[in-house]
């Protein structure tokens, strides 16, 4: 079993149902919940729009080898209704965005999964939940723990853990 750490990304349609619809998909498709983040509203990263995204992040157990796992959260992208555009350059507006951060302390590098994810260190909206679900948990590339990552991390965007009511 390995213990994989999963990020939600929405800034379309009903953010939370959405992901309430993955997270069950998730559960029942691809492994055992272990943990779960707070919600967190982040400016767009990597491009210009006026509606924040909501993220949360996810740990699983899965038995699932790392290009299994992906082709299985790529099917629930496409059953909830994220449409990829293979010629479209750049980042973008998404209904659901998942995204493997780590897939334990696994260094994986394929055409389909490259874990940990290369930007992650570069990330505050990935970084935040990360440090909220497993501070300690060291990036296998960089030695460094989570927390250490957000305290050198360069991306100065807003970041914003909602309270448990909202």
């Amino acid at each position: 079993m390995k213990r994989c750490f999963i990020l939600f990304g929405s800034n379309q349609g009903n953010r939370e149902a959405v992901f309430d619809e993955a997270y069950h998909r998730i559960i029942n498709r691809c492994g055992q919940l272990i943990g779960i983040s707070s919600f967190y509203e982040s400016e767009p990263w990597g491009f210009e729009d006026d509606t924040w995204f909501l993220n949360r992040l996810i740990v699983i157990e899965t038995m699932l080898r790392p290009d299994e796992l992906m082709d299985r959260l790529l099917g629930i992208e496409a059953e909830l209704g994220r449409v990829h555009h293979p010629e479209a350059i750049g980042y973008s507006s998404r209904l659901i965005d998942l995204d493997i951060l780590y897939y334990g302390s696994r260094v994986t590098i394929t055409e389909h999964v490259t874990s940990p994810h290369p930007l992650l260190h570069l990330r505050r909206f990935a970084l935040m939940p990360l440090c909220e679900v497993a501070p300690k948990f060291k990036h296998p590339v960089l030695k460094l723990t989570q927390t250490e990552l957000l305290a050198c991390c360069p991306d100065t965007s807003k970041v914003i853990k909602r309270s448990n009511n909202s």
